[in-house]
């Protein structure tokens, strides 16, 4: 079997493609995040305080490693971490002002770029696609 008919490897080769669309836009656009810790801040902008492995969970990012990319933002200044008044063993995770305001910043251009990932798709295989990448993660298709 070869490389170009396994969807492993079409799906690793998009990834790539993924990564280096974002990094190029968004350090042409003056920021200094990768993909994974744009979709930290993300989910954090809608979950505000809320701990490492919740955060791990909505970004689908591996539990023992979102430590490092949380504390890459803390040391950024964009996020906080305290200690849960739930739970004295965790660590709830928030933004800070200045984590809102590289969010919103970077927001536009995150939004521009993901045509470039696909950009040999018309907008119907675009959308065909997205449908079906959902369906195949056992999302809606829709």
């Amino acid at each position: 079997m070869q490389l170009a008919a396994m969807a492993g490897h079409l799906i690793r080769r998009l990834h790539q493609v993924s990564t280096q669309v974002f990094l190029r836009e968004v350090q042409a656009a003056g920021f200094d995040l990768t993909p994974v810790q744009f979709a930290a801040l993300d989910a954090l902008k809608s979950n505000p305080k809320i701990d490492q492995g919740q955060l791990s969970a909505l970004i689908a990012y591996d539990r023992a490693t979102i430590g490092g990319v949380v504390d890459r933002l803390e040391q950024k200044g964009l996020v906080n971490r305290e200690i849960s008044p739930r739970d004295r063993r965790a660590r709830e995770v928030s933004l800070t002002a200045e984590g809102l305001r590289v969010y919103a910043a970077m927001l536009p251009v995150v939004r521009r770029l993901q045509a470039d990932i696909l950009a040999p798709l018309d907008d119907g295989e675009r959308e065909q696609f997205m449908a079906l990448a959902h369906k195949a993660l056992g999302g809606p298709a829709d």
